[in-house]
């Protein structure tokens, strides 16, 4: 369902700044217990959210707009998914649109050696990937985060690194893996 957003009028002391926006969060946190509700068990619902417009010239680019939205909400677990408008300025874009099998090749090939490592050794190297990148590669706030001493978080930086080939202080690796964990 993809939705075009026409503003509430404008009053004479408030300004464009004051209308709020649609925004996919707010109205999928609205709808979706009640649309559960009434889906049937293989039943799913995908909205897409446009960016206010604020005359009727603007709802053909709004429609566009919405449509691509419900693209990426489609991409999405979960019997009823949203997206608005901010995420189509972002990689949240570009995910949608890579075929599944390139997707699930590509985190295979990034991510199993952490995961076989994890089983094996029950290292929590994923979720000490995810939240060396969360924290922007900061060792510090990372290993306080993690509960660990700065050097136990090395180690396991330095055994991710091992297994998978990569250097998590280039940025595209550090992409490739955000990417990875994105799409997993």
């Amino acid at each position: 369902v993809p939705l075009a957003v026409a503003p509430l009028p404008e009053s004479e002391d408030e300004g464009p700044a004051a209308v709020p926006g649609l925004h996919a969060d707010a109205l999928l946190a609205a709808v979706r217990a009640p649309l559960s509700a009434g889906l049937a068990d293989d039943g799913r619902l995908t909205l897409g959210v446009s960016a206010a417009v604020h005359s009727a010239e603007g709802l053909r680019g709004a429609l566009e707009e919405a449509r691509h939205a419900r693209r990426v909400a489609a991409a999405r677990p979960g019997r009823v998914c949203a997206a608005g408008h901010h995420e189509l300025a972002s990689h949240v874009l570009l995910l949608p649109f890579v075929p599944d099998d390139v997707r699930r090749a590509f985190t295979a090939r990034l991510l199993d050696p952490l995961r076989d490592y994890d089983r094996r050794h029950r290292a929590e190297l994923i979720p000490t990937l995810e939240a060396f990148l969360d924290c922007d590669g900061s060792w510090t706030r990372c290993a306080t985060r993690l509960h660990l001493h700065v050097n136990t978080l090395r180690y396991r930086v330095g055994r991710i690194e091992q297994l998978t080939g990569r250097d998590l202080s280039r940025l595209e690796d550090k992409l490739d893996f955000f990417l990875a964990l994105r799409m997993s």
